[in-house]
């Protein structure tokens, strides 16, 4: 069972910077689209940015140029930069994974980030 696993989250300050990363358990070339969505309290999940296993990115317009999703294949992780971050952005974050064959949807726990100062 492939599993994905959050971290990085945590407190920063307006205009602060944070890297969350998102651990496969097995390997991430399982998956043919991963991502990174967010949701605030009370309200519904967004994205945040979308890539395929060709490169090509889909960022939300309220994050663009501000994150940047990377990911290090050998360590089968994909990580959120978030640099310039505003109150806004607190949410829980959370990683998805879209397996390449079957499009079954793998989901992680979530990650807390607050903005404040």
């Amino acid at each position: 069972q492939v599993q994905l696993v959050e971290s990085g989250g945590g407190l920063v300050q307006p205009g602060g910077s944070l890297r969350l990363s998102c651990t496969v358990s097995g390997s991430i070339f399982s998956f043919g689209r991963m991502g990174w969505y967010r949701q605030a309290p009370g309200k519904q999940r967004e994205l945040v940015v979308a890539e395929t296993n060709g490169g090509r990115t889909n960022y939300a317009d309220t994050v663009k140029g501000r994150f940047t999703i990377s990911r290090d294949n050998a360590k089968n992780t994909l990580y959120l930069q978030m640099n310039s971050l505003k109150s806004e952005d607190a949410a829980v974050y959370y990683c998805r994974g879209v397996s390449a064959f079957r499009n079954d949807d793998y989901w992680g726990q979530g990650t807390q980030v607050t903005v404040a100062s």
